[in-house]
């Protein structure tokens, strides 16, 4: 794994609150949790990540779940999204990872269109959006939607925007009219990233190298 990638990945793993915007503004953000939990490398024969967004009065309902493979570049890297088929047996694997258990490739479904792109644009800070498009669809309300979804990440904090649009009209359909969450990062699951994760990492990238 290049040093980048490996930086970008131990940087996205963690747990992110956005407490303290909600206590000074309870009417406009509600409390959300996010995590991203590190993924045993036979998930995908490569490094990958769950992900789960939950009210903090409500943590065992998730109201967003995926599952994410990393493809890593000198570059950009690349989370690609996946759901799961029974995704309620997931429900709460941000704060008690042995649910992850039982993940298998098999039974994911990658969600096209929806792979964020990140790059770095300071030192240990990460900008992400959405592959371009326009064609991440998210149902709301009977209605079909495009996402477009903004991510500033590093080691202290989680700035995120979602918004959905029409595809016909490219009018507003949903999304914070009161300016993007800040959360604070709470809790580092770096650790996660063994050194398995990553020598396993490095060796799948020297086979890649080699021309026969």
């Amino acid at each position: 794994m290049t040093e980048l990638a490996l930086r970008f990945a131990k940087t996205l793993a963690g747990h992110y609150s956005n407490a303290a915007q909600s206590q000074c503004d309870p009417i406009k953000y509600a409390h959300i949790n996010i995590y991203f939990r590190p993924l045993p490398w036979e998930v995908f024969n490569g490094p990958g990540f769950y992900s789960e967004q939950s009210y903090d009065h409500d943590p065992w309902r998730p109201y967003r779940q995926g599952v994410h493979r990393l493809i890593p570049s000198e570059q950009t890297q690349v989370v690609e999204n996946y759901g799961f088929d029974t995704p309620i047996r997931l429900a709460g694997g941000g704060f008690t990872p042995e649910l992850l258990k039982i993940i298998r490739a098999d039974r994911l479904k990658q969600r096209c269109g929806c792979a964020m792109h990140f790059r770095e644009t300071a030192p240990g800070c990460f900008s992400g959006g959405l592959e371009p498009g326009q064609i991440c669809l998210v149902p709301r309300n009977g209605r079909r939607t495009y996402l477009v979804s903004e991510v500033l990440v590093d080691r202290e904090r989680w700035i995120s925007r979602d918004q959905g649009f029409d595809p016909a009209t490219d009018e507003l359909q949903w999304g914070s009219e009161h300016g993007p969450l800040q959360f604070e990062r709470v809790a580092s699951f770096e650790s996660d990233i063994t050194a398995e994760w990553v020598s396993r990492m490095a060796e799948k990238e020297t086979d890649s190298n080699i021309i026969i």
